[in-house]
């Protein structure tokens, strides 16, 4: 479904989302790389939180540009050009202000929460999450031989208890959640901030999602809000362009950090004992173009996958009316529970592996059964191929 854009001298041209992008042999995980989890060569994806889709035209261009000049010598993101591109861009898409001087840059952004993670705490300690909970997540918590600390979104009560416990440290907030795409309100927010002052726990807040909001499905007047508004005390804020305009392969990404001493302690630490000053040029050039001139596709992009949700609900709802699914608020992602069917993960798994010839992530990588994870961040045509195969494998099976 194309969309209008404006570029400059006024004219008018037209986003394509529907035409295929041949990935494979590109090295990608989600194409090339899908036999590593799901034990199958072949099969049709909809797995890793990557799109289908080319990145804006805006940012390819610019790093058209940046190649042709030829020279990628060492290279510094501390400048008003990347700096000013953050600061406009939080203003225009959050309403937000934010204090440049208390930004930070690194790999991604689960290097970040991996560095925040060492700083703020000791082996054995508690980091406190949502469930279900985002695989990486998991996996930098346990590798740093931290202690995970699950709470159900939406249970305060629960998270309070966890938070309680003298030996938690921080809370890994995913704002929006993944898997589940929730958008936060701000009464959630302001009461998750008042719970960690209370314990003296640290909030690392991730927002990498934050510019898939779907204003369809959100309540009147809900919106993405920054962790910026809340944060006291010890807080980080972590996020990257690379989601919302597809160049995760051009790594980067961007914190801002509260404390000015955590602040400083954090550059000495990309700076020293990581070894990380200078960030890739390409990286810098992407997000600068994205914040700069990408408004116009990101927008065009955010109906086009609300028309994939919106596709996947039909179909699923029409063929299993007892699922009663919802889009979610935020995300190209549908976390789809399926437990109403009563349909065995395992079985399911190997219906659309063996059968379908289709790859759909199951909930127990992200700690719930019953549930599956379906990538929507691609053409139409592969949408309906992939719900399409779900609904013949769940009708084999219920």
């Amino acid at each position: 479904m194309p969309g209008p854009r404006h570029v400059r001298g006024g004219l008018t041209v037209s986003y394509d989302f529907d035409t295929p992008v041949d990935r494979r042999g590109t090295w990608c995980v989600q194409w090339d790389g899908v036999a590593d989890r799901f034990g199958a060569d072949g099969l049709l994806p909809f797995t890793i939180s990557d799109m289908d889709f080319a990145s804006p035209p805006e940012v390819l261009d610019a790093l058209q540009r940046r190649i042709a000049h030829g020279v990628f010598g060492y290279t510094d993101w501390r400048h008003e050009d990347f700096l000013s591109a953050i600061r406009h861009w939080f203003a225009g898409r959050y309403g937000t202000g934010i204090d440049t001087d208390r930004i930070v840059y690194a790999p991604s952004v689960l290097n970040q929460l991996s560095q925040l993670l060492r700083m703020w705490t000791e082996p054995g300690d508690g980091v406190v999450v949502h469930t279900p909970t985002y695989d990486g997540f998991l996996k930098a918590v346990s590798g740093l031989g931290r202690e995970l600390r699950g709470a159900p979104v939406g249970d305060m009560a629960a998270l309070e208890r966890q938070l309680a416990r003298p030996d938690s440290k921080v809370l890994v907030l995913c704002s929006p959640h993944n898997p589940t795409g929730r958008v936060w309100t701000e009464a959630e927010l302001t009461e998750l901030a008042r719970l960690a002052a209370a314990y003296d726990v640290a909030v690392v807040s991730d927002e990498i999602h934050a510019d898939f909001v779907h204003t369809d499905f959100v309540p009147e007047g809900a919106r993405h809000l920054p962790w910026t508004r809340f944060g006291t005390g010890r807080w980080a804020l972590i996020t990257s362009a690379t989601k919302a305009f597809n160049f995760p392969a051009l790594s980067g990404s961007y914190g801002i950090i509260g404390d000015p001493d955590d602040h400083a302690a954090f550059l000495r630490r990309m700076r020293t004992g990581e070894g990380l000053a200078s960030p890739a040029v390409l990286s810098l050039t992407a997000h600068i173009a994205a914040y700069r001139d990408g408004g116009p596709w990101l927008d065009q992009l955010n109906v086009y996958v609300a028309g994939n949700l919106r596709l996947v609900a039909e179909r699923l709802n029409s063929a299993f009316p007892e699922l009663g699914w919802q889009p979610p608020q935020a995300g190209y992602l549908a976390w789809i529970d399926l437990r109403p069917l009563g349909v065995d993960d395992n079985e399911l798994q190997r219906e659309l592996i063996e059968r379908e010839k289709v790859a759909i992530m199951p909930g127990t990588t992200y700690g719930c059964d019953g549930f599956v994870r379906f990538n929507v961040g691609c053409p139409r045509a592969k949408a309906e191929q992939g719900v399409d195969a779900l609904i013949r494998a769940l009708h084999r099976l219920a």
